[in-house]
């Protein structure tokens, strides 16, 4: 069933719930780079894992993530060409969710409607802040195609 409106802010949980929320143990790693096998697992499930380093804005994708977004894979994903690909409504939502987490240094589990050349797509974010001391220095996590659920 399709949701009236992007998810509200309580979608928001404490980053000792990351073993719940990433509950295939070894996608807890903030680096997205595959780790043995386990690319070609989450593609033919329908995943990818993403980071984002907060400094710098860079995104590092696995490759699941690339199709998700019509963007090839030999291209670096860049945040500003990325955002323009969210409905407006969806990036409202995730940005704002996004600037809480950063925050409050709160994981959060979203789900936004994407366009792409071929259509619109349904992904579901799941993302945690990855902290040194007390600061957030980035944000990684899946994300996953979930388009059926909303068909």
């Amino acid at each position: 069933m399709k949701p009236a409106e992007p998810l509200a802010l309580n979608h928001s949980w404490p980053l000792f719930e990351r073993g719940r929320r990433f509950d295939l143990g070894f996608l807890n790693a903030p680096d997205p780079a595959p780790v043995g096998g386990d690319d070609a697992w989450l593609v033919a499930h329908g995943f990818g894992r993403w980071s984002c380093d907060l400094d710098s804005e860079t995104l590092r994708w696995t490759t699941g993530v690339f199709p998700m977004f019509d963007w090839q894979p030999d291209r670096s994903p860049e945040r500003p060409g990325i955002l323009q690909r969210y409905r407006p409504e969806s990036l409202s939502a995730v940005e704002r969710l996004r600037s809480y987490a950063i925050r409050h240094r709160r994981g959060f589990t979203i789900d936004a409607e994407i366009h792409r050349p071929g259509g619109s797509r349904w992904i579901r974010i799941i993302g945690a802040p990855q902290c040194r001391g007390e600061r957030v220095i980035a944000l990684h996590g899946l994300k996953m195609d979930i388009s059926a659920e909303y068909r």
